[in-house]
């Protein structure tokens, strides 16, 4: 489509290994149009950890996102086959989606979190109590946990994803990601 950009991201992790994929925040303006996708493909015994985040207009800046287009898809696979699949498709009236409450309920920011891997279903209950009223944590399967948490704005979001990362990272974040 033309005036649409495309975000491709295809990981890979290996026999043993673990990988942490934690970009900074996706931030739309109006009118954006944007189309993201996520592959991971993970060896029998691998870990991964993905986090994304997308601000919907910066409003300590007065930004409000009214139109555009955005789409996140994400697939991680083990051994080939497909464990996880989420899409997320939002278009035309953004601001009517964002304040519908059963959709957005007025937040202007949303992060998706996944933990796949054998430690997985030991961090559902503490990440589900850690997570503020607008968000969800489920374990799909016993290795495969995934969550999504919505917020009022990019900050009010990173005082939720900030301690739910670092919970399930089992690590201190990289500086570009403190508050």
């Amino acid at each position: 489509d033309a005036g649409r950009a495309e975000v491709t991201a295809r990981l890979s992790v290996g026999p043993g290994a673990r990988m942490d994929w934690l970009p900074q925040e996706t931030i739309l303006f109006d009118r954006a149009a944007l189309s993201r996708r996520l592959t991971c493909d993970l060896a029998s015994d691998a870990t991964v950890l993905i986090g994304e985040a997308v601000i919907f207009g910066r409003r300590a800046m007065g930004e409000a996102v009214r139109t555009g287009l955005f789409r996140d898809r994400w697939e991680v696979r083990r051994d080939g086959r497909p464990i996880l699949v989420d899409a997320l498709r939002i278009e035309g009236d953004i601001a009517a989606t964002l304040a519908d409450p059963q959709a957005f309920a007025g937040a202007g920011a949303m992060a998706s979190l996944a933990l796949i891997g054998p430690a997985a279903g030991a961090h559902l209950a503490p990440l589900r109590a850690a997570l503020p009223a607008t968000a969800g944590a489920s374990l799909i399967r016993e290795d495969v946990l995934f969550a999504r948490i919505l917020a009022g704005d990019g900050y009010d979001l990173r005082q939720y994803l900030i301690p739910a990362l670092t919970r399930l990272s089992g690590r201190a974040l990289p500086r570009v990601w403190r508050l």
